[in-house]
């Protein structure tokens, strides 16, 4: 990775880090399709930043979550009580986001969360 890669990355590893020292845990979900893009080699790579900031991270091949509920936009889940819905274009462009405190909705995507977390493999054991 260069240096302008690291610099520009060092604002979330700082964020990890200052979170994970306030006890938050953080856990990213990734589902892949494989076999995997060069993008997906790339984002796996750059991955171990996260994990060296604190951030828990698991892999889980698409083929095995057929049989799990899962949303059609990326999302975050903020404590308990928030969910961030992030929404992408065909090419991988950002065309919005949208919030959601809504209770019933929160604990749906929390247990599917949990679901893929459970069936996903963790970073350091899954290869590209």
């Amino acid at each position: 990775m260069t240096p302008a890669f690291l610099a520009y990355f060092r604002p979330w590893t700082e964020l990890v880090q200052e979170a994970i020292g306030r006890g938050v845990e953080m856990r990213r979900a990734r589902v892949v399709s494989e076999p995997v893009t060069d993008y997906i080699r790339f984002e796996h790579d750059v991955s171990r930043l996260n994990q060296e900031a604190g951030e828990q991270l698991r892999w889980l091949p698409r083929r095995d979550a057929a049989t799990l509920l899962l949303p059609g936009a990326d999302l975050w889940i903020f404590d308990d009580r928030l969910i961030r819905f992030g929404h992408f274009a065909g090419d991988g462009s950002s065309v919005g986001q949208e919030l959601c405190d809504d209770p019933a909705v929160i604990a749906k995507f929390s247990a599917s969360f949990e679901a893929v977390w459970e069936r996903a493999v963790p970073h350091d054991k899954f290869t590209v």
